[in-house]
């Protein structure tokens, strides 16, 4: 049984919030130091990540040579890497459907739980939950489109920064400019047409959801920095996009309606908003979500006992709440950068600690879930375990970490 550690009190971690210098001197000096919207990039060459953390992937590429398990996943990774170079990179001008807005810049997605009616072709989609409309990775859409430009991108930049072969930097690079920077070819920053629901909606505010893959994106451009296979000019082009679409997150109705829901996806409206303000460099949107998480986020979502109720009433219970987890870790790790630390920030009694406590006791014991569960997650457990070690230290949680993984985090 882990020992309880110390809670900072909320109001200590805003003060702290307010005053850099307060919040900076709590830290490590010789640990690398996420810095605002220039991320990593002091103690990490230029490389201006969020998420990938330096003292990690350099204690990764360092074990490289002698690592049998890292480097099995290393040549894994540029078996993958080397299928994307060969392959055209994404766009949403690659869908056959044409947006209700006429301009097919515009990112068109369908409702992932949403089916024909059997009353008739006519009659309005319906609802079946936990049950995927293969539809929705037809190239009818953008959804596909999206999630393989994400991968790739990632694959790609991490790639070049084990290889150190520009190839896969300038791979990163064209599958970006591709889709956020080419007039011929890019995403307009919006998702007003997102899992859309035919006779139901055009576009929902659900649709932000969609949105969560460019996160990795934005570490995949900073990852390249060094090669300049993105220009100075494309690097600022792509801030200016990200700013684009905060704006639009953050004043649309889509954006707005997203903004109040009270479950995972308001957790992941919250991640977005604030990973990609910081990247456009606007922290200060960032900040205020932060401050605000504990309040508007931890409190009526986590309760007494550590679950997520909102999640619990679904078909993949279990799989839904290690994804609103995932999100609320990516809100706390784009907090570190502002010197304000929200895994141990508690607020009611609930914290992030105890939603992960009690996810984590089920590991291992499927068959004593009390709610619905159509598959059982166990490597998405894992995963977020091994983020948990970054919070909570080394360990903290019984795991299991292989694969892609070891690429990411050093486990010690």
């Amino acid at each position: 049984m882990r020992k309880n550690p110390a809670r900072l009190s909320w109001a200590l971690l805003a003060t702290a919030a307010c005053f850099p210098s307060a919040a900076a001197a709590s830290r490590s000096a010789a640990a690398p130091v996420c810095d605002a919207s220039e991320g990593y990039s002091a103690s990490f060459g230029g490389r201006r990540t969020f998420a990938l953390r330096p003292a990690d992937l350099e204690a990764i590429k360092a074990a490289l040579p002698n690592d049998v398990a890292i480097a099995a996943a290393y040549r894994d990774l540029i078996a993958r890497a080397d299928k994307a170079l060969a392959t055209k990179p994404a766009s949403v001008m690659d869908k056959r459907s044409i947006p209700v807005s006429g301009d097919r810049h515009d990112y068109v997605s369908l409702a992932r739980y949403w089916w024909p009616n059997p009353a008739g072709a006519n009659a309005p989609y319906v609802r079946r939950d936990g049950d995927t409309n293969p539809d929705i990775e037809s190239n009818r859409f953008d959804r596909s489109a999206l999630s393989r430009m994400a991968r790739e991108a990632d694959t790609l930049a991490l790639a070049f920064y084990y290889s150190g072969e520009r190839k896969y930097a300038e791979g990163t690079a064209r599958v970006i400019r591709t889709w956020f920077l080419d007039p011929a070819t890019a995403m307009n920053p919006n998702m007003d047409f997102a899992q859309a629901v035919p006779g139901v909606s055009n576009g929902r505010p659900e649709g932000v959801l969609d949105g969560a893959s460019f996160i990795g994106v934005i570490d995949a451009a900073g990852l390249i920095a060094a090669s300049g296979a993105l220009t100075p000019p494309e690097s600022a082009a792509l801030e200016s996009w990200f700013g684009r679409y905060v704006d639009w997150m953050l004043k649309s109705s889509n954006g707005k309606d997203e903004g109040k829901a009270s479950n995972n996806h308001g957790l992941w409206y919250d991640a977005q908003v604030a990973r990609f303000a910081l990247f456009a460099r606007r922290p200060e949107i960032a900040r205020k979500i932060v401050l605000a998480f504990p309040k508007a986020r931890i409190a009526p979502q986590v309760d007494a006992a550590g679950a997520l109720p909102a999640e619990l009433g679904r078909t993949r219970s279990f799989h839904y709440s290690l994804y609103a987890l995932s999100a609320a870790y990516t809100v706390a790790d784009s907090a570190a950068c502002l010197g304000i630390d929200l895994y141990r920030a508690e607020e009611k009694g609930r914290s992030l600690r105890k939603a992960t406590d009690y996810v984590a006791a089920y590991r291992g014991r499927a068959a004593d879930w009390p709610y619905k569960e159509m598959g059982w997650p166990a490597a998405t457990l894992d995963a977020l375990l091994v983020r948990a070690d970054t919070a909570w230290g080394p360990g903290a949680y019984p795991r299991s970490v292989g694969g892609d993984l070891l690429l990411r985090h050093a486990i010690h």
